[in-house]
């Protein structure tokens, strides 16, 4: 076992014998280099662990590292075991380490399963397979950092709701991997980076625009113009100011008429119950029963499912034309449905158990403020200023406040050459006969003054 510093002279020169051989460096106490009898050069580190344990791992091969290279690794590595910490182990974890592949399977299973609606499963399972594995599906969950989060936003720029879908799922599925205990406590690589702000919010129906909304469904309803199921879906939803999923899904079992309330077992937000209305006992009443069918709103041609959703949109859409109201998603009644409850001078905690809402930052996202309100208050607002105009004008109190010198502004001159486009009119700065004003206040007022007590020009006199 020789001793010596190690140069790449000294380990080029080594020549393999019949057993293992070790060249131990000089400079750094525990570097070696281990040459095998097949002629492989290894350079290596050995340290002993604050437990006691021997340690002597590889760094790396000679002819891939330099030997300057290979006693620069060591030295960290030394440095690290000083720290009390164990490269070696640390190392080996890093090897053992689990892939995004396999973090994203055992999310859907140990997380999404137990924890999220079926659709949020099945939506979670479509992000993964068609946007997440692609790209990050082979690294290490350790090796994942920020910059690779941020190529992956970059890459969907196009599409910024899917984007903040795939980003708002990875965020999550990190959060879990600290739990994990595949990543450190507060590594989640998905911090600091900003979502894409998404397209204008839903647009508010208008009364005018309510009206003629209802005013074709009546007319609907009479003449047979639409099918009675997407009239009344449309009637329960703005009623209930529910989501499209929870008309669409609603069972006659669920519904409570003897103490008139509906319970959703399995809304978005989990269990949800809410009152039933005079006008929404009178639809659900008069609702037609088809066939074995559970569901409140059934499909047209196969009632024993639910009206399917494209159903449900192309009829609104239709509804809307027909009614020569501009289109707005089928979301917007639930926006025109909250603006009218918080509107109504209700408590807010109140309109957030008719919405379903769990916070009120959420529910006042669907609150919009109307014209006529805010005209409304603008016409309060402006006698109010103009009576404190006036009271401040005709008040005593307005008077102790010393009044400032008054100077009369000369007219004018009115020879041709000072007239303007505003008239006769010149500015200050462009008069120059000897009687022009001084405005107070100005650095000019304080300008020596000539013999008849108008002011010198600081130009003339240069």
């Amino acid at each position: 076992m020789a001793k010596l510093k190690l140069t790449k002279t000294v380990v080029d020169s080594a020549q393999p014998g019949p057993l293992d051989a070790e060249l131990r460096d000089t400079a750094v106490p525990g570097f070696l280099c281990k040459i095998t009898p097949t002629g492989r050069k290894v350079f290596m580190v050995q340290y002993r662990t604050n437990a006691g344990e021997r340690r002597k791992p590889a760094i790396g091969l000679f002819g891939e590292l330099t030997v300057e290279q290979a006693r620069s690794i060591a030295q960290d590595w030394l440095a690290e075991v000083r720290r009390g910490n164990d490269p070696s182990a640390l190392k080996a974890a890093a090897r053992g380490a689990p892939t995004v592949k396999e973090l994203c399977t055992r999310f859907i299973d140990d997380y999404s399963v137990p924890h999220n609606k079926p659709s949020t499963i099945d939506s979670n399972r479509k992000i993964i397979q068609l946007r997440i594995l692609p790209a990050l599906g082979s690294m290490k969950v350790p090796d994942v950092a920020r910059q690779n989060i941020v190529a992956m936003m970059k890459d969907m720029e196009k599409a910024p709701t899917s984007a903040n879908r795939t980003f708002a799922c990875l965020r999550k599925m990190f959060n879990m991997a600290e739990v994990w205990g595949y990543r450190p406590d507060g590594s989640n690589p998905c911090k600091h980076v900003q979502k894409y702000p998404e397209k204008g919010k839903t647009r508010l129906i208008t009364d005018a625009q309510l009206s003629q909304v209802y005013d074709y469904l009546d007319r609907a309803d009479a003449e047979g113009l639409e099918h009675p199921t997407l009239t009344l879906a449309i009637r329960l939803q703005f009623e209930f100011a529910a989501r499209m999923s929870e008309i669409l899904h609603l069972r006659w079992e669920w519904i409570d008429f003897p103490n008139r309330r509906i319970v959703w077992p399995d809304s978005k937000t989990g269990d949800m119950s809410k009152p039933i209305s005079e006008e929404a006992l009178r639809l659900l009443t008069n609702a037609p029963r088809i066939a074995d069918s559970p569901f409140v709103c059934p499909a047209i041609f196969k009632p024993l499912r639910p009206l399917p959703k494209h159903t449900y949109y192309q009829g609104w859409k239709r509804i809307l034309g027909r009614a020569g109201v501009p289109h707005v998603g089928t979301h917007g009644v639930r926006h025109r449905a909250a603006t009218d409850i918080a509107n109504s001078g209700v408590p807010v905690k109140v309109g957030m158990a008719l919405t379903a809402h769990k916070t009120v930052t959420m529910f006042m996202r669907y609150v919009h403020t109307e014209d006529d309100p805010v005209r409304n208050a603008a016409d309060l607002v402006a006698p109010r200023r103009k009576g404190l105009v006036e009271d401040m004008r005709i008040s005593p109190a307005a008077q102790t406040v010393p009044a400032r010198e008054v100077i009369e502004i000369p007219p004018p001159a009115t020879d041709a050459g000072s007239r303007t486009a505003l008239g006769a009119y010149r500015p200050f700065r462009h008069r120059r006969t000897g009687e022009r004003a001084v405005p107070p206040g100005t650095a000019r007022s304080s300008e020596p003054k000539g013999s008849e007590g108008e002011v010198v020009d600081s130009r003339s006199r240069a």
